[in-house]
């Protein structure tokens, strides 16, 4: 019962992507019963065209024959009836036979002209529908995703989000258009001929009925066993799309140490593990097409037999039999059909499930009750707090965080890699929450606020600068759409941006490419501090982002956020003092705990760990970055 309310639940879910396409579906549906009735009573035109040139063929001494026959003359508007009983002829044979043929001739060719339109406007509307499915499916997934915290994007992971955004999409399409098309058709065709077959010749009809049940056996025992090889096949799917992102994302790195070869064979053996697995699930699927050839063909024979005895005695005529073929073709397939449909949709089901789960997933971060509560002063307060990625108490990457930030305060934060900088500074903007304990901002615990108001207090530039494809200009309006040209100008003069921005003949205008290629690394983190700044936030985090700059750089944009904003609450996480050692305070943290808080001249009189780092970067190591 669980499993069948599941996939209740799961065609309900995927349903609503046919919002906006429910007449083109319903349209779709009535033509596929339209086109399949026309089908169905083709065979009995052609068998009453058979039987009258069986019966021309024989003798006019008709006695003994106790055939009745019906023949409808449509050429002038009226119908001749011809009889033969105990040699009977009503009508000349030469006239019976151009009256049969003219009649259901021109039946059969209306019938199949209109059945040949129905299927045409039936495809198109499904293609129409199916497009729309996908696209409203792909929305859903797409504003799920936005929706998404950083916590359930690493559960699934890009790539495999990407995955079931486009692949399982695409598969999910095919199971929309195959249910309000050949779905509706297999049954109703299997529907209308058994009918036909049984009013046309019940004691045959019962020979071709028992083929069902062995088709209905090939059927499950095949689908029940390809679904969990597709859905094997796709998380390798999901692993060769993990390996092409990261390849792409990293391609200077691998062309700088030379590792093309590597990648390649990595690459090769994630599409070998595809292969195979795609191939183990496809060798089922090619057992089905003979095995019910197998089944259909051998009820042809027994059809054939029992016919072939009743003409050889003259109890049934040879257009009969071609019609008791035609419709047991046409069952038979129909059977077939319904066989492939449901290991299609088994198949798909693999990646519709995949698609649920995401629909259904909700994000781990929620909007807060006080939603018209906003960031208004910058203070922020880390009250005893723990923070773990996996959730666990065991494993955790903050421990016992007591931490007060005033507001337009200068704080610097320095450690060691994997001390948990990054992620301390990620909780106040709520990218992930708190295991225990509350952060705080204004006061207030920042899971009291909506999601909207607090991000739009809080500006961070991350360790990683992320540029878009596009102009200098909608890179910086990322900060604020509405901000005029003196604002963008004043953000950049602050970040030290505006005159390598305007070196370029472009100016303002200049195409960066796909990911900021072309500006450097330098340039990319000015970029994106203008950017944020263009935000005007309360709060300011620059998470290790001038890092690629030089010191005097370095020591102009500071002076720059100052000037530019001098309420504002700003964090800065680096790894050289000198970009921290003039903020009115400086929090150490040592594997993931605040080891000691204080001002540089506090801390270098008093703290082993500052003092290391401090003698170390004054015997003249190379600073990172350097380039403008």
């Amino acid at each position: 019962m669980k499993k069948r309310d599941e996939g209740g639940n799961l065609i309900r879910k995927l349903l609503k992507g046919a919002k906006g396409y429910a007449v083109q579906s319903i349209l779709t549906v009535v033509l596929v019963l339209f086109e399949t009735a026309l089908e169905v009573v083709l065979p009995i035109f052609m068998s009453n065209i058979l039987n009258t040139m069986q019966l021309y063929a024989v003798d006019a001494d008709l006695k003994g024959l106790s055939t009745a026959m019906t023949v409808y003359d449509f050429r002038g508007g009226t119908h001749s009836l011809l009889t033969y009983d105990a040699g009977t002829l009503i009508l000349g044979k030469e006239d019976i036979l151009l009256n049969t043929v003219y009649s259901y001739g021109i039946l059969m060719i209306v019938s199949a002209v209109c059945s040949l339109t129905f299927g045409g406007l039936a495809g198109w509307l499904c293609a129409v529908a199916g497009a729309g499915f996908s696209k409203n499916v792909r929305g859903m997934l797409f504003k799920k995703i936005q929706g998404f915290s950083f916590a359930n994007v690493d559960k699934f992971s890009t790539a495999s989000l990407v995955t079931r955004s486009t692949t399982d999409v695409n598969n999910a399409q095919n199971s929309f258009m195959m249910i309000i098309r050949t779905v509706i058709r297999a049954p109703a065709m299997l529907i209308f001929s058994t009918v036909m077959a049984f009013v046309t010749e019940p004691k045959m009809a019962w020979v071709f009925l028992g083929a069902i049940p062995a088709l209905g056996v090939v059927m499950f025992l095949i689908a029940t066993r390809v679904h969990p090889l597709f859905k094997s096949m796709l998380k390798k799917y999901d692993k060769m799309n993990a390996d092409v992102q990261e390849d792409l994302v990293a391609i200077r790195v691998v062309k700088a140490f030379v590792r093309e070869d590597y990648e390649e064979q990595k690459y090769r053996e994630s599409t070998e593990s595809v292969r195979k697995a795609q191939l183990k699930a496809e060798k089922l699927m090619i057992l089905m097409n003979p095995l019910t050839s197998l089944i259909m063909y051998a009820t042809i024979i027994g059809l054939l037999i029992i016919g072939g005895k009743d003409i050889a005695v003259g109890s049934m005529q040879g257009g009969t039999l071609t019609a008791m073929m035609n419709y047991c073709t046409q069952i038979l397939s129909s059977v077939m059909m319904i066989c492939f449909i449901a290991v299609q949709l088994v198949m798909s089901r693999a990646s519709i499930d995949r698609i649920y789960e995401v629909l259904e997933t909700d994000s781990t971060i929620k909007d807060g009750a006080q939603t018209d509560k906003t960031v208004n002063s910058g203070s922020i307060d880390f009250d005893n707090v723990d923070f773990s990625y996996s959730d666990n108490a065991d494993n955790l990457t903050l421990e016992h965080i007591d931490l007060h930030i005033k507001s337009g305060e200068t704080v610097g934060i320095i450690g060691g890699t994997g001390d948990g900088k990054s992620s301390l500074v990620q909780l106040i903007p709520r990218f992930y929450d708190v295991f225990n304990g509350r952060v705080a901002v204004d006061g207030t615990d920042v899971r009291e606020y909506s999601l909207y108001n607090l991000r739009e207090g809080v500006s961070m530039v991350l360790q990683k600068n992320v540029l878009f494809s596009g102009t200098i200009r909608e890179n910086l309006l990322w900060g604020n759409k509405d901000a005029t040209q003196e604002e963008i100008e004043a953000a950049c003069k602050a970040a030290c941006a505006h005159d390598f921005i305007m070196s370029f003949p472009n100016g303002y205008e200049t195409d960066l490419g796909q990911g900021g290629v072309n500006v450097s690394g330098g340039q990319k983190q000015r970029l994106c501090i203008a950017r944020a700044l263009l935000k005007k936030p309360k709060i300011m985090i620059l998470d290790d982002s001038t890092s690629a700059v030089d010191t005097a750089t370095d020591a102009q944009i500071r002076k720059g956020l100052k000037e530019l904003s001098a309420d504002m609450t700003t964090i800065i996480i680096a790894q050289r003092l000198s970009s921290v050692q003039d903020c009115d305070k400086i929090v150490i943290l040592d594997d993931g705990k605040i080891n000691a808080v204080g001002t540089h001249e506090e801390l270098l009189k008093n703290n082993s760990i500052y003092q290391e780092i401090y003698r170390s970067q004054q015997k003249g190591t190379v600073e990172e970055g350097g380039d403008n």
